[in-house]
């Protein structure tokens, strides 16, 4: 086996899988998933949003990439923007509220962070990795169960603004599984960026379309700030569990800091950990999370001073090739804005518009500054320094509980990497626990603990997509049914 990829569709498994059997290396493979996945998964994912790549082991020294979207606003005089526009979306036994309008656009990263990882780590050409990904978004792609089931979720989203609708509810309605997603525009922008990498994004006629189509509808992104956008390389936060390394995003994210302190409390305690236990760290985890926490994020040091004062010391890809070397990738474009803008292919994030990313209030980070984003790709290190896991979720603040649980799944129960996707899962926010089917809630529930138990597995709960090496060098992958994952090698 050349490697493995689990992958939240079967074509953007398929196509990294295609790439490690071609013999490229874990990132051209995620790449080649990640700009599928913009044709496969057009709600999660795309030119227009944002997210976060990292890449460890095969004596590669860890790194994250991070191209996150970033607070607009430069050369604004600091005026209203337009109204965020609510819309209520549904999991059926719970409920959230979400924004989208142009109001709701930050300036997006994944074609910087696509061209910065191949200058990077990649070996095959961009192009060659791009070609078959611009032919799916125009030939189509017949939506599974899954996808359709996000299309009706985003409804709302998808038919506020003609051009969404003209894209995504073609017949007057949201496209419909066994109905086919296709759009020129899309697979023009991937050829592009293809051949001549993200500037046309940032500074030539994509961004160009972009600002002014966002400008006129009462949008905060400018020319300025696609010009000023950068793919940032970080120094992974890397935590202690069981004997082992624990890799994540660091600062100014605020998800894998989070997630390093609850793997952290976690540690002090036996193992396997109680359901009490693990809504105990989440707690405490979630009571971290005040204004002065998400104020310091961009400060330099923070990670090491936060830890150190406490501990004494959105789709995703997961690659593992043959060399060792580990890829994990989160991308997200939140629900999507609704604004599609034409000629470009371009759904662009509302990540502004996302209330959990916004604790401090809408609007309220200067112009440049990185969002607070929950998003987290990880990667678990053996005593002996080689990768046993790879992993990482959608899910916005649920992404760093499955995660987490998935990581105890593996390390303390013992599970295969599908096992622990598999296994049901809670979550813990504003003082209820939040449950699957599975989870024993007795002693929640006898301890006082707000509970509000699902009628079934949902995507609310994440969707992780994990790869494992055993310690004989067997690869394994576990695909979360929750997003419609998938695992190719």
């Amino acid at each position: 086996m050349k490697g493995i990829v689990a992958a939240g569709h079967p074509l953007t498994a398929e196509a990294g899988a295609a790439v490690l059997r071609d013999g490229g290396n874990a990132v051209d493979a995620a790449v080649a998933a990640m700009l599928t996945s913009w044709a496969a998964e057009p709600l999660l994912t795309g030119p227009g949003a944002g997210g976060y790549m990292l890449v460890a082991g095969a004596d590669e020294e860890p790194a994250l990439l991070d191209f996150f979207v970033e607070a607009p606003g430069r050369g604004l005089a600091r005026t209203a923007p337009a109204e965020l526009m609510p819309v209520e979306v549904s999991f059926g036994d719970a409920v959230q509220i979400f924004n989208c309008g142009a109001a709701s656009c930050g300036t997006y990263g994944c074609p910087a962070g696509v061209s910065a990882a191949m200058e990077r780590w990649g070996s095959l050409p961009l192009a060659q990795l791009a070609a078959p990904a611009a032919a799916l978004a125009r030939s189509g792609v017949e939506l599974n169960a899954q996808q359709a089931y996000v299309f009706a979720l985003l409804a709302g989203i998808l038919c506020s603004t003609p051009e969404a609708a003209a894209v995504f509810a073609p017949g007057g309605r949201v496209l419909a599984e066994g109905e086919r997603f296709r759009s020129e525009e899309l697979g023009d922008s991937i050829e592009l960026l293809g051949a001549e990498g993200s500037a046309p994004f940032y500074t030539g006629s994509k961004a160009s379309a972009v600002a002014s189509w966002l400008g006129a509808r009462g949008g905060l992104l400018t020319a300025e700030d696609l010009a000023s956008y950068e793919a940032v390389v970080r120094t992974p936060v890397r935590v202690r569990y069981r004997g082992r390394s624990v890799l994540t995003n660091p600062p100014p994210s605020a998800g894998g800091l989070l997630l390093a302190l609850a793997l952290a409390l976690l540690d002090r305690r036996p193992a396997p950990p109680r359901p009490m236990d693990l809504v105990e760290v989440m707690e405490r985890a979630q009571e971290e999370r005040t204004d002065a926490f998400v104020s310091g994020l961009a400060g330099p040091g923070f990670a090491a001073s936060f830890l150190g004062s406490r501990l004494g010391a959105t789709t995703h890809i997961s690659v593992l090739d043959g060399w060792g070397r580990a890829c994990s990738v989160t991308c997200t474009n939140g629900e999507g804005s609704g604004v599609v803008v034409p000629g470009t292919g371009l759904h662009v994030n509302n990540i502004l518009g996302e209330e959990d990313l916004n604790p401090l209030g809408f609007h309220a980070f200067d112009a440049g500054r990185r969002m607070p984003s929950m998003m987290a790709p990880t990667v678990v290190l053996s005593a002996d320094g080689a990768v046993e896991l790879v992993l990482g979720s959608a899910g916005s603040n649920r992404i760093r509980s499955a995660i987490l649980q998935t990581i105890v799944g593996v390390v303390d129960r013992e599970l295969s990497a599908q096992g622990a996707v598999d296994a049901a899962r809670l979550h813990f926010e504003d003082g209820i626990v939040y449950a699957e089917p599975g989870v024993d809630l007795a002693e929640l529930r006898a301890a006082g603990r707000a509970v509000a138990p699902f009628r079934a597995p949902n995507l609310f709960f994440g969707g992780v997509q994990a790869v494992a090496r055993s310690a004989g060098g067997a690869l394994s992958g576990g695909a979360d049914p929750r997003r419609g994952g998938v695992v190719a090698s």
